[in-house]
């Protein structure tokens, strides 16, 4: 049984944080300019695992029930991604950030604490992917046993994470030519325009 509902929890996190997001995006970037990479995936991970542990124990169902915050949380969701995605295509057309070099970090960790915070806490994809789906189906389950959930939950987030952020490094061979930058940085704008249009769809009046 314990078992069981491990692999539960590792499955169910494992197929919904996989889909490609602003957060997602931003790491696989860090990952391939070697920038402060093990910050940023223990960052994703700790964030991940508060806000699932908030929703196995009850915190998705408060915010369910708030239209008000949904829509707050929707909206400056909007405005952010929508500003991102303009900076991405900036950067495809001015050939930005085509140096890969551990040496030389272009980002100061101040602004990539800052940009994982939005990209986390800003975005309602992250509330009803971690709080409500995920912790909405371990806070099904018996008491003595969410814990094995959201052990599993939090495996296969750090799993995630660490795949992506230092395995990114296997594509630097790929990514020092300028025209896999420009591919990269419009199909991150292209991205964050799509999710922006989806969070239109969560505010209710």
């Amino acid at each position: 049984m314990i078992i069981e509902i491990f692999l539960k929890g590792f499955i169910v996190t494992f197929s919904l944080i996989v889909a490609i997001g602003a957060q997602n995006a931003y790491i696989l970037k860090l990952g391939l300019l070697k920038q402060y990479i093990g910050i940023a995936v223990s960052l994703c991970i700790l964030f991940d695992t508060l806000l699932i542990s908030a929703g196995v124990f009850g915190l998705g169902f408060f915010i369910q029930g708030n239209q008000l915050l949904i829509n707050g949380i929707a909206i400056i969701g909007i405005l952010f991604l929508c500003f991102y995605s303009f900076m991405s295509f900036r950067s495809a057309f001015k050939n930005e950030s085509l140096e890969i070099d551990g040496k030389n970090k272009t980002n100061p960790l101040k602004q990539v604490i800052t940009m994982l915070l939005v990209f986390t806490f800003l975005n309602p994809h992250t509330y009803l992917d971690t709080v409500l789906l995920i912790g909405g189906i371990g806070a099904n389950i018996q008491s003595d046993l969410k814990i094995y959930f959201l052990l599993g939950a939090v495996t296969a987030s750090s799993t995630w994470f660490m795949l992506l952020g230092f395995g990114a490094r296997l594509l630097i061979p790929l990514f020092k030519k300028p025209i896999t930058w420009k591919i990269l940085d419009t199909s991150i704008g292209i991205i964050m325009l799509i999710i922006a249009y989806n969070l239109i769809g969560l505010i209710k009046y």
